[in-house]
This record gives structure tokens, C-alpha cells and sequence, in this order.
């Protein structure tokens, strides 16, 4: 057991520098082919090392991006956890490393529209892979969960304003308002990517339906949609009279049918649907969304 568990943890840790290699080098691509030559930025500490790599020399990017990154490392191993400090540390010193490789690497010059949403597209898979894996490359996301825990505002909230001051700077600086711009729409397209890589195509949503009928509820919606479910026991809180509730987990696409059985089967049913994040299970749980053949609709349960 102990054996299968170091094997498990090495094959883990081997996948997560793989992808967090191969994050570090799209990211890398994105910034010496698409923004360093159209003299466009990300936001954080990346922001901040294009900024002084624009006034002091482009050869000095990767310098300015591991020591500015330096702290936030330190405040990572203090604050958060050593695991991630590993992480995010391999992904800086390799996304400095492809930096430098790509030094000669041909530029991009193409239409502002092309150079975002490619450039920006790229760079967003990169990142997205990194954070997917346990690293990161923005020391600002870590100055934002200190902050988060201490004060209050959301993650989201403070990276926000801090690239916000960022991308004002930068346009101050250079006395381009156009390039900050355009920085910034670089900035939201590559956000959308790493949600989309974090996230995947597929969205998942939670569904907790209350009804008078959970018993006939949950085998319609078994038979029918091939979905797996949880049935909660709860109290009112008014009436004090005991409840069974159904706790499901379903992708996007079958949300439309679940609400038409739901409603079909008891229409004074209640849901509450919330978007999901993400759903980690064992190999052997059976609490995540399975999927069996479909019957057909005409056919209905009693």
C-alpha cells in the first residue's frame, strides 16, 4: 500500500511538471513572439517586468521577472504551503528559461486584432496549465490571498485593481493610451483561457431539488437521464416536517432535460442550481455524474 502510494505521488508529481513545463513555455511564446515585439503587456509581476524590460532592455526580462517574483515566493511559503511554493518556483525559473531560449524567436507583427486575441489566447492556455497543475505565475494572485484572508476583498478584486494601476502606468509612462489599451483586452481574452483550461469545456452544475415526490423523482430522473444523485435528509424550517432532498451533479447540456422531468413529475418542486467549479472524486466513488443509455422520453416512470 505504502509502495502504490510513493508510486501514485511520483506519477503525480511528473505529470504537474510536464504540464506546468509546457505552460511555462506557451507562456513564454505568447511573450516573445505576440506582446514584446507589439510592445503589449500582461498584467502582474509579468506587467511590471515588460514595463522595465521596454525601459531598460528586453535581455533583462527574465532578471526582472525572477526577482520581482522573489518576494511573493517568500510570502507563498510563509502563508501558504510549501507544495506550492515548489510549484510556483519551478514554473518562474522555466518560464525565465524559455524566455531566454526564445530571445531570437521571430515576432508577430500582424492586425492589434490578431496579436490579442492569439497572443493573448496563447498566453492564457499557458497560464492556465501552470495553475491547473498546483504553480502560478502571477505573484500578485499571491499578495491577493493574503489579502483576501486578512482584509477581506475576493481574490478577483484585488487582482483586478492592481493590474488596473498596471496598465495606467503603462500607459502614463509611454504617453500611449492605445497600447494600454490593448493590453488590456490582452489581458481579458488570455483570463478567459485559463478559465476555460482550468474549468474545460464542459460545465457542471449542481442541482438540490426539494419535492413532495424524492422517491418517484429520483428513479424518473435515474431511468431517463442516466444520472447519478444524493438523497439529503433534511427538516423544514418552518413546519418542522422531514424532507428528503436530491443533490445532483450535471453537465450544462442535460440542464434543460432535468428541469422538464422535474417540473413534469411534480410541478410545485423547488431547485436551486448553482454553476460548479470543479468535482473531484476517487476511482471508485459513485457520488459524480454517471452516465448511462438514455432511454427514451416516451417511456415514463410511475
Amino acid at each position: 500500500m505504502q509502495t502504490h502510494g510513493k508510486s501514485f505521488g511520483l506519477w503525480r508529481l511528473t505529470k504537474d511538471l510536464f504540464f506546468i513545463s509546457l505552460g511555462a513555455f506557451l507562456a513564454a511564446v505568447s511573450i516573445r513572439i505576440f506582446l514584446l515585439p507589439n510592445d503589449l503587456i500582461d498584467g502582474g509581476i509579468i506587467g511590471i517586468s515588460l514595463i522595465l524590460a521596454r525601459l531598460f532592455g528586453e535581455n533583462y526580462l527574465s532578471y526582472f521577472l525572477v526577482v520581482l517574483t522573489l518576494p511573493f515566493i517568500y510570502l507563498a511559503y510563509r502563508y501558504i504551503r510549501r507544495s506550492f511554493v515548489f510549484h510556483m518556483f519551478t514554473a518562474i525559473i522555466l518560464f525565465a528559461f524559455f524566455l531566454w531560449i526564445l530571445d531570437a524567436a521571430p515576432p508577430f507583427f500582424g492586425d492589434p486584432i490578431e496579436v490579442i486575441v492569439f497572443g493573448g489566447a496563447v498566453l492564457g492556455v499557458g497560464s492556465g496549465l501552470i495553475i491547473r497543475n498546483g504553480g502560478c505565475l502571477d505573484g500578485t494572485e499571491i499578495m491577493a490571498i493574503i489579502i483576501n484572508r486578512k482584509k477581506g476583498f475576493t481574490v478577483g478584486q484585488v487582482v483586478l485593481v492592481a493590474n488596473f494601476f498596471i496598465f495606467g502606468i503603462y500607459g502614463w509612462i509611454f504617453r500611449d493610451w492605445h497600447i494600454a489599451l490593448q493590453s488590456l483586452l490582452t489581458y481579458v481574452v488570455a483570463f478567459k483561457m485559463i478559465d476555460l483550461v482550468i474549468v474545460g469545456l464542459d460545465e457542471l452544475k449542481s442541482v438540490l431539488i426539494i419535492s413532495s415526490k424524492p422517491k418517484e423523482l429520483s428513479k424518473v430522473i435515474m431511468n431517463q437521464l442516466g444520472l447519478g444523485l444524493t438523497i439529503i435528509h433534511g427538516k423544514g424550517g418552518f413546519t418542522g416536517a422531514s424532507r428528503e432532498l436530491l443533490f445532483i451533479v450535471v453537465e450544462r447540456l442535460d440542464l434543460a432535460d432535468l428541469k422538464e422531468i422535474v417540473l413534469r413529475e411534480d410541478p410545485e418542486a423547488f431547485m436551486a442550481i448553482e454553476n460548479l467549479h470543479e468535482v473531484v472524486s476517487g476511482r471508485q466513488s459513485t457520488f459524480v455524474p454517471y452516465r448511462r443509455k438514455r432511454k427514451r422520453k416516451a417511456t415514463r416512470t410511475t
